[in-house]
């Protein structure tokens, strides 16, 4: 899961994602499980076969990112995390995460001289944030309409 090894698409596979999130996006309303027919291009071969509506609604959020232009990675949630790894995925620097560690505000363990941080703490930190950050959001812009600053 090395941030080197992740490869940003191409112009091509962008588009293709595009399409492909544009055609499949109409499954996501329904409530069934899907039953997808996969083809490979070029030999005709075909087979059928379902997937759980999670691993449905995954998929087309990777379409989604790649046709964004972003790359994607996927992190188990029992998976202990470098510290490096860990601050690139919350997009901030190893200091601060290893300040976070130390300052108790997310689980960690020691391996020999190092930290290791499950994803799944880390995940329930970073939703835990954002909800700080909604709500303090929320209440700077009570506050500013209450004074009539036009926000």
């Amino acid at each position: 899961m090395s941030p080197a090894a992740l490869k940003l698409p191409n112009e091509r596979a962008s588009a293709e994602a595009h399409a492909a999130l544009r055609a499949l996006s109409g499954l996501a309303s329904r409530k069934a499980t899907r039953g997808l027919k996969v083809r490979s291009e070029g030999d005709g071969h075909e087979i059928s076969v379902s997937v759980p509506r999670e691993a449905f609604d995954l998929f087309l959020e990777i379409l989604g990112q790649m046709a964004n232009g972003n790359a994607v990675t996927i992190v188990p949630v029992h998976a202990e995390l470098t510290t490096q790894h860990a601050a690139d995925l919350l997009n901030v620097s190893r200091p601060y995460i290893v300040s976070l560690l130390d300052e108790g505000k997310i689980p960690f363990r020691m391996v020999g001289t190092h930290r290791r941080v499950k994803a799944a703490d880390l995940i329930a930190y970073k939703a835990k944030d954002d909800e700080e950050r909604k709500a303090t959001l929320a209440e700077l812009s009570d506050e500013a309409e209450k004074l009539g600053l036009g926000y």
